[in-house]
This record gives C-alpha cells, structure tokens and sequence, in this order.
C-alpha cells in the first residue's frame, strides 16, 4: 500500500474562512494598545509604568540591620567617628525607623557613654554626656520596669556625675544613679548588667564591699561580657590590686578586642606599677608594657582612620616619666596636630617641656591654657616651636574646675618664676596665677606646695 501524503498538506483544525473581519479587527486593537504601553515603560517619574523587578529608588532596610551593623561597629571600635558612619550614627538610623524600641535607645545610651571616655577635654565629655542623658530618658518613658534599662540609666547617670563641674549636680545624679540601679536589680536580682552598673555605683559612693560583692557576681554570671569583666576591674583598680585589674581588662579586650578605652585603662595600670616599683629595671620593664598598650591603642585608631590624641597624650607622659623627653614631646606634638584648638593638650605639652626643664617653651603653650589664645597667637607660638601644625581657630581659656586644670596653672607659674631675673621679672604674672590656683584648690596639698615654693623663688628673686 502507497503510504505516501499527497495533495493538501494536512491540517488538525477545522477549515474555516480565511479572512475573519472581527479576528482582523481585535489583532489590529492589540497592536495599537501594545504600541502605547510600550511608549509609557520607562524609568523617571514623567512614565505611567516601571520596568519589573526594577530596585526601588531608595533601597528600605530594616531597622534590625541598623542595629546589627551598629554592634558590628562597635565590636570593630569604630564607635565615634566624625569622617564615616559609626556605631553611634547606626544606631540613630535604627531608631528612625523604630522610635519605639526601648533596647536600642538604652544601647545607644550605653555607647554614647562609652565614647565619652575617647573624648580628650571635659567639655566634650559633658556634653557627649547630656546626649546620653536624652537617650536613656527615652528608653525609660518607653519601658519604665525594664531591668537592663534602668540599669544603662544608672551607668549614664554615674558617668554623668564623674565629668560634673557642678559638685551639687554630680551628687543629685548620683543619688538617682543609685535609685536607678537598686530598681534594675529589684527587678532582676539576675540581671548581670543591672549588677555591674550597680557595682560602678556603689563604688563611686565608696561602699567598697557592696561594690566589690556585686561586680564578683556579674563576672561569675557573665564571664563573657566585655561590661561585667571592664567593672570589676575597675573596683579592683580602685583596691590597689593592679595586677588582677589589668587580667581583667585584658579579658574585656578580648571580648571587644578594639575598643581603645580598654587598652588605655591596661597601660595605666602597667604605669603606676611601674611607678610604685622600687627596682630600676623592673620598673623598665613595666614602662615598655604601658606603651606596648598605649600604642595597641593608637593603632587601632589609626586603621579605622580616627584622630584620637588620648594613646598619644599616654605615650607621652610614660616617656616623659621615663626621663625621654625627646620621644615625649614627640608624641605630644602628634597629639596636638589631631586637635590644636583643645587646652589640655597644650597643656600636656607644656607639662613635658616643664619636666625637661625647657620652661621657655613650656611658657608658651601654658600660655595658651592660663590665658587663652587668639588663632594668630596660637598659630605663632607653633610656629616658634617649629611644630609644622595648622591651627583653625582660637584656642579657649581652661577653666579651674578639676585638679589636672589646677596642675597646668600651678606649671605655669612656676616656668615663668623659673625664668624670672631681676632684670627680667615675670614673678608678677606668676604670682597671679599661683592666687588663682590657690582659691580655687585650697585644701590640695600638692599644688598649694607649689605655690608656696614658687612664692619663696618669687621673695628671692625680689630681694636680689
């Protein structure tokens, strides 16, 4: 049988007629309408429709994300950082999107306090303080009975009370620091963070036993906390017992391995070891592991590009104590080039030059801490010292309101009675200055010794 297809070609439809006006009719419709979408597609605001699957203009993230980069941060040490984000700016982001959630402002409470250590003059410190403040009164309107949060409350408060110029303001936010922390362990006798902050508390009220007790069991409850091992090594600190407290520092940092304030605290425990050893090159020793911290410090700063001065101001003063005064000043004139508007490093600087009997430098940066400073005056007396810093604005007057204040006056003083002739008098101008520091801290020992030694340097000089 032929089994060859011939004729038509098969089909598997219907026959039909070929030309279907309505068919013609509705295809021609389709391609009309599909030609006016095609012209409305586009990106932008002036088309009807966006291309799908297209990212949105701004991409949304959570606030869970925020808060996971800002502890990220934070662990990195990156907690304050004026030329990039921050541990302190994520978590403000966080909070835009969740003003609501009371943990993340009493944690952006807790970081603000923290970063006040990394602050270099007491006026920063005050108001990195008052931010802190603000934060936390608003995780406690939000959970009023959250233990963890009255206890950051009780720290932010402690905190506030220790950098207080106002000694009736530092002991009313200590009485509520205490307030705040016996609340957070009433209500979770447990709660490891509400007894370290309690500890830290009790400490600054000089209730040593209670203090120790309550930061002894945070350790034992949380042995992997940076916070529960960073306060009871600053009650053992307080103890005298420096070795133990270093041990405990270093098991903070290596919790939190680049949170500078850490190593800082390690190298100045090394230091008054080193300080109070009473063999030479024992002490040798100890000095060499201070800078070994202070530097760790400076590192960590200068990989995560922050221009801190406090390791430098450190590093200096181990060295100056060391009897090097030419890596001391050094390290003193690194710190200033970070901030040369701030006092306290001029005065850091004039302290070295002091100790190392250059008291004709020593004068002209104290000058800058006694008296103040005018940009241009500032700018000359660097330029005198062959510094090679740029200074953007005038450098303000240090007030007397703490001792390390009184101790820049009372150097002062005495480098311009050390330089003092009686064809070249300048006791006048030191003995002002030695009344000023003598109103101001009557009842220390140290520095009224200074005035009355500069004041019997000042009778000689005028009797000659």
């Amino acid at each position: 049988m032929d089994r060859n297809l011939t004729g038509k070609k098969p089909t598997f439809a219907k026959s039909g007629p070929k030309n279907n006006p309505y068919r013609v009719l509705l295809w021609v419709v389709l391609i009309v309408a599909l030609g006016w979408f095609v012209t409305q597609v586009g990106i932008g605001p002036e088309h009807r429709f966006q291309p799908a699957f297209m990212p949105t203009p701004t991409p949304t993230r959570s606030a869970t994300s925020y808060l996971m980069e800002a502890d990220a941060r934070f662990n990195a040490g990156v907690v304050s950082d004026a030329e990039k984000v921050d541990a302190i700016e994520s978590y403000q982001q966080a909070l835009e999107l969740e003003p609501e959630n009371a943990t993340a402002w009493a944690e952006l409470a807790r970081l603000l306090t923290y970063s006040s250590s990394l602050l270099p003059t007491q006026g920063e410190k005050i108001e990195r303080m008052a931010e802190a403040r603000q934060a936390v009164e608003q995780a406690v309107a939000l959970a009023p009975d959250d233990s963890t949060v009255n206890a950051v409350n009780a720290l932010v408060l402690d905190w506030s009370a220790s950098v207080s110029t106002d000694p009736d303001q530092a002991q009313r936010w200590l009485v509520q620091a205490e307030q705040a922390a016996g609340k957070a362990y009433n209500e979770d006798p447990e709660n490891y963070l509400a007894l370290a902050f309690y500890a830290e508390v009790l400490l600054d009220q000089q209730k040593w036993s209670q203090a120790e007790q309550h930061a002894r069991t945070a350790v034992e409850l949380a042995p992997n906390v940076m916070d529960t091992h960073r306060v009871y090594a600053t009650v053992l600190e307080t103890f005298g017992q420096y070795r133990v407290a270093i041990e405990e520092y270093e098991k903070a940092a290596s919790i939190n391995p680049n949170l500078t304030f850490l190593y800082i605290n390690i190298g100045l425990n090394y230091r008054t070891l080193a300080v109070r050893s009473e063999n030479p090159d024992s002490a040798k020793l100890i000095y060499e592991q201070a800078l070994e911290y202070f530097s760790k410090a400076a590192q960590i700063n200068e990989a995560n590009n922050v221009q801190d001065p406090i390791p430098y101001i450190a590093i200096a003063k181990t060295y100056a104590q060391t009897g090097d005064f030419f890596a001391a000043s050094r390290n003193a004139q690194k710190a200033l080039s970070f901030n040369s508007t701030n006092p306290v490093t001029y005065g850091q600087l004039g302290d070295i030059y002091r100790r190392a009997r250059n008291y004709e430098s020593a004068v002209l940066v104290l000058e800058c801490v006694v008296d103040g400073c005018t940009q241009e005056r500032a700018q000359q007396i660097v330029d005198d010292l062959e510094l090679a810093i740029d200074v953007p604005g005038p450098v303000e007057k240090l007030p007397l309101t703490n001792d390390e204040a009184g101790w820049f006056y009372a150097m002062y003083g005495s480098a311009l009675a050390a330089l003092s002739r009686p064809n070249a008098n300048q006791c006048p101008e030191a003995l002002a200055v030695m009344s000023q520091v003598s109103q101001a801290f009557p009842e220390n020992a140290l520095l009224m010794g200074i005035v009355e030694e500069n004041q019997a340097i000042c009778r000689i000089v005028s009797e000659q």
